[in-house]
């Protein structure tokens, strides 16, 4: 089962870093007109820009602080964060009509649900 949560949280980790790092570093602009990035043309910057630094924080906090024994609790602590994350990306996509974005941000949470519950047990 352990080896399981490391896995889920792994790939986790790997989308938000993915996420992070292009919310963080590529223009907005070059965002909009990615498929599924149409939503970041009515966002502010600063919008876009915070959610890549959080999702980075993310990519940290599921894999981190379990890596190295330091305040292990905050790995089901970053999960739940990622859900509420996840709820507002399906939130968005929905009002945008984007139905497979949303079924992809909703197997995202519930991968950070088996995390959280599988780690704070």
């Amino acid at each position: 089962m352990n080896l399981v949560l490391w896995l889920a949280a792994g790939l986790l980790a790997a989308v938000a870093l993915l996420g992070g790092v292009t919310k963080t570093f590529v223009p907005k602009e070059k965002l909009a007109a990615a498929h599924g990035g149409g939503w970041t043309g009515d966002a502010g910057t600063g919008f876009v820009k915070t959610l890549g630094v959080l999702e980075l924080l993310a990519a940290a906090g599921l894999v981190l602080p379990a890596a190295l024994g330091v305040v292990p609790v905050l790995v089901p602590v970053t999960a739940l964060c990622w859900i509420a994350l996840m709820i507002g990306a399906m939130i968005t996509h929905g009002r945008r009509g984007e139905s497979a974005f949303v079924l992809l941000n909703l197997a995202y949470l519930t991968l950070a649900a088996f995390v959280a519950g599988g780690r704070f047990l």
